[in-house]
């Protein structure tokens, strides 16, 4: 990296770091935690528990935010006092490039955060997976997908729990539902709703003819307990069966898996992951919630859309992403035309660049 370069990338740098000043404001947002600060040390506070830990939540969130402000704030200065003192070819030179590598992955990383500022952004996530027409294809890509996300997960170091498996009659899986837990993991998955289509040869085709499958994935932040959501026992249709799996000890041999249907919306929940049937139905309840809300924001999105005039095609095949395996190597998302042609890492779990450039997108691809 030669110095100009450097420099460039120096201006880059302090130019988003003023961006982001504005964004964030700091002394707003200090003055908003002094505020909170002395509410919090009243007598009374704790007398509302649920109101009081939304305080300390957002005391928590906004300290955190600006503790990694201050810190790029920092670590950008450190940078400039580097650079003035080192020259090319030299260790110092070395070290530099290292820490702008460094750098620019925590401000990349950062700016992203700040974008995920919805009610649920910071929630954890509830992901399902249908495979579309075309059988066993199909469904061995919804199982391809099933792996990719659980890789993700992996890499941002997330809990996983498989709620509802539902596994292929030859190979793949019909239809596989997951609870994703960690910090923005449903601020960062939502990006990923929609319609994926995969374009290879088939290893299931004796003729090794292409073939295009379609996987639709949901996704819902999961919604807790404290969240008061009303829903009234006569409108649920509550089912106890045995539980069913891909087989081995994760096989449970009681009738302890719940299936949940909500009557006014007929939506249906299953949840078979816990050998307690109390456990079961507890988390299909948390899954009923999540659906629900859920809904509620499609339908203000569809008034929002009816209000701007606004008509979005959302067939089967108007996917969002595409996986194309054959005659070439790529994927590409149609939303922000973010494309890659390392098909074996997206496919590892690497899709951060996808979600990154959708966030960072907004609306501009509706």
């Amino acid at each position: 990296m030669e110095t100009y370069e450097v420099n460039k990338l120096i201006q880059n740098y302090r130019t988003s770091i003023d961006d982001l000043k504005k964004a964030i404001d700091p002394q707003k947002q200090e003055e908003t935690l002094k505020a909170l600060n002395l509410d919090m040390q009243k007598p009374d506070f704790w007398s509302n528990t649920r109101a009081a830990k939304q305080v300390t939540q957002k005391v928590a969130g906004i300290r955190q935010k600006l503790d990694d402000f201050y810190a790029l704030e920092k670590k950008l200065k450190n940078l400039i006092d580097w650079f003035e003192i080192s020259e090319e070819g030299t260790e110092e030179w070395s070290i530099l490039e290292d820490d702008i590598d460094t750098f620019t992955k925590e401000l990349r990383a950062f700016e992203v955060e700040i974008l995920l500022n919805g009610p649920y952004d910071q929630s954890n996530a509830i992901i399902e997976l249908h495979p579309g027409a075309g059988g066993t294809e199909s469904q061995d890509w919804a199982d391809m997908l099933y792996r990719m996300y659980t890789r993700y997960a992996q890499r941002k170091r997330y809990k996983i729990e498989v709620l509802d498996y539902q596994p292929g009659d030859e190979a793949g899986i019909k239809s596989v539902s997951l609870l994703i837990k960690g910090p923005y993991a449903y601020g960062y998955l939502k990006a990923e709703r929609g319609v994926h289509r995969l374009v290879r040869i088939s290893p299931f085709d004796s003729n090794a003819r292409r073939h295009t499958s379609f996987v639709s994935l949901d996704v819902m932040p999961e919604i807790d307990d404290e969240i008061d959501i009303e829903i009234k026992d006569e409108d649920l249709k509550i089912d106890v069966y045995r539980s069913g799996g891909a087989g081995g000890q994760s096989v449970n041999t009681t009738d302890s898996a719940v299936r949940i249907t909500h009557l006014p919306t007929n939506i249906v929940v299953t949840c078979q992951n816990e050998r307690s049937q109390l456990k079961n139905k507890e988390q299909a309840m948390r899954y009923l919630k999540a659906k629900l809300v859920q809904e509620e924001v499609r339908k203000q999105e569809e008034a929002l859309k009816s209000i701007k005039g606004e008509q979005k095609d959302i067939a089967w095949g108007s996917q969002i992403r595409s996986y194309v395996f054959h005659p070439y190597q790529m994927v590409k998302d149609h939303r922000t035309n973010y494309e890659v042609s390392q098909v074996d890492l997206v496919m590892d779990g690497e899709i951060d660049g996808f979600i990154n450039a959708y966030l960072k997108a907004g609306d501009t691809y509706e």
